[in-house]
């Protein structure tokens, strides 16, 4: 027996249950963030596409697109929620609730910085 399936015969039935529901809550959160990522990531595009051809009309330079930062911005919460439910699933309900809560504090935050670099 591994000890990924030693934990879940472990917890009863219903803590599991709890914590998928939990998983799931926490997943549509994440959802979220990862909505604003391509969201932002169209929308930046799509605004240096816009300055570079002002630029090209009064001869400054063009703007390249940060494609690493757009890339590492999309992946940071599917990347942040497999850890925090790796992580969550060998704890009991509450304490996996905290490490997604966690993770998804440090999901907002680490957004936030990359978009304020792009």
């Amino acid at each position: 027996m591994t000890a990924a399936t030693q934990d879940a015969a472990a917890q009863p039935r219903s803590a599991r249950v709890l914590f998928l529901a939990v998983a799931i809550a926490f997943g549509l959160l994440y959802a979220y963030d990862l909505f604003e990522a391509v969201a932002n990531t169209f929308g930046v595009v799509a605004q240096l596409g816009e300055y570079n051809e002002l630029a090209a009309e009064v001869g400054l330079d063009e703007a390249a697109v940060p494609w690493v930062i757009l890339i590492a911005n999309i992946a940071l919460a599917p990347v942040l929620y497999t850890g925090a439910f790796l992580i969550g699933r060998r704890h009991s309900v509450p304490t996996a609730a905290l490490v997604f809560l966690g993770g998804l504090a440090a999901v907002g935050a680490l957004s936030l910085s990359l978009i304020a670099f792009a």
